[in-house]
């Protein structure tokens, strides 16, 4: 879901907007202007959507996940249509997150929009993951959690120099949802886990030589990129391969720097590669150079229970499909929202942003398997259906 609020400059005008997206979420609201919040337009050969909520780092909400999902079906279908893009306006973000707060909100006065967006933002998630068109996410400025479900999944995912990816669910008593437990683990050696577990940032190049992007290509290129997209004549995934395997030829910033995380590579995955929680931390401690020392004290900030649900995620999520990933990411996220943690790091990080979280259980011993086994268990009729 990402961090969106966090990164925005405390203002009475955006609490007051906060307000008034959290009153719309709830229904108390009939002022909406869900007909700007995302441009969904046919652009020569493609179907284009624009995420238009520049102030809140274009963050994903409800009303949004309803236009896009159908109109990405529709356009999967059309002949005339051979290809999807989607990028966000502004410059700063191509999508923060998802609309926290309103969910956090929704949770405390028990209501629906708990079980709807994350049951729609999944279905999307998953949507884009089996889509048959080329589907390309330009991915520049910020790209966090409900983001990164938008473009990850799909097929070509075009980082610029002002890309900022993470997945900082753990700060905040959640874990790395929309289909993180499915691409995170397939990510070179332990990188994922410790991406995951840590909320590292990845900048620019290092977004694409992570794994995570498919191509690099210059901030001021993309306009000519999509135009030369555009353009093309129904193409196949490989003719729109080729048009990105250009422009990312073509762009040599930061091309010989090496990936940031290298050197550290090999204790990543040495340090990673444990069963538990507990194990990493001692491998941490063990290997005791400065980077991992670093990563230490960060995961000792995190929600313990989130820790112990993302490991586990992560390992049961690197042998199932997306789809079996998603239903097992809702589970998860119906468990979070009945539990403690999430309000309080919403608390801590997005709300009060005294960055203290009382966490509970506070250790991670007292996270016991029978938590976890009760946080990953079916809802039964409830369950996320495909």
């Amino acid at each position: 879901m990402g961090l969106p609020e966090a990164l925005r400059p405390a203002s009475r005008f955006n609490s007051f907007k906060r307000t008034q997206i959290i009153l719309q979420h709830l229904g108390m609201s009939k002022h909406t202007n869900s007909e700007t919040e995302v441009f969904l337009e046919r652009k020569g050969c493609a179907g284009v959507i624009t995420l238009n909520r520049p102030k809140a780092l274009n963050s994903l909400n409800l009303s949004m996940i309803r236009q896009i999902y159908p109109q990405l079906k529709k356009w999967e279908q059309e002949p005339e249509t051979s290809l999807i893009i989607i990028k966000g306006t502004g410059g700063k973000a191509f999508c923060a997150g998802g609309d926290i707060k309103a969910v956090t909100e929704a949770g405390k006065a028990k209501q629906k929009l708990t079980q709807e967006f994350f049951r729609e933002e999944y279905t999307l998630n998953s949507a884009i993951g089996t889509c048959q068109k080329p589907y390309v996410a330009l991915i520049h400025g910020i790209t966090m959690g409900g983001g990164v479900g938008l473009s990850v999944h799909g097929h070509f995912r075009v980082a610029t120099e002002k890309t900022l990816f993470a997945m900082p669910e753990t700060a905040i008593g959640l874990f790395p949802d929309v289909g993180g437990g499915y691409f995170l683990p397939r990510l070179p050696g332990k990188l994922g886990y410790f991406l995951a577990l840590t909320g590292f940032r990845l900048k620019g190049r290092d977004v694409q030589k992570g794994g995570i992007a498919t191509h690099f290509v210059a901030s001021e290129k993309l306009t000519m990129l999509e135009k030369d997209l555009l353009t093309l004549k129904s193409p196949s995934k490989e003719n729109v391969a080729e048009v990105l395997d250009v422009y990312h030829k073509k762009c040599q910033a930061d091309q010989d720097k090496p990936f940031i995380l290298e050197e550290h590579m090999d204790s990543i995955n040495r340090c990673f590669s444990a069963n538990t929680m507990e194990q990493i931390i001692q491998n941490l401690q063990e290997d005791g150079s400065p980077f991992a020392l670093e990563q230490l004290k960060i995961i000792k900030k995190m929600s313990p229970a989130s820790l112990k649900i993302t490991l586990r995620q992560l390992t049961e999520g690197s042998s199932k499909s997306l789809q079996e990933v998603l239903v097992m990411e809702y589970r998860l996220s119906q468990a979070c929202l009945r539990g403690h943690d999430f309000y309080e790091g919403v608390r801590a990080v997005l709300i009060d942003k005294d960055q203290n979280p009382k966490w509970k259980p506070a250790k991670l011993e007292e996270i016991t398997d029978g938590f976890l086994n009760d946080c990953f268990k079916s809802l039964g009729s409830d369950d996320l259906k495909f």
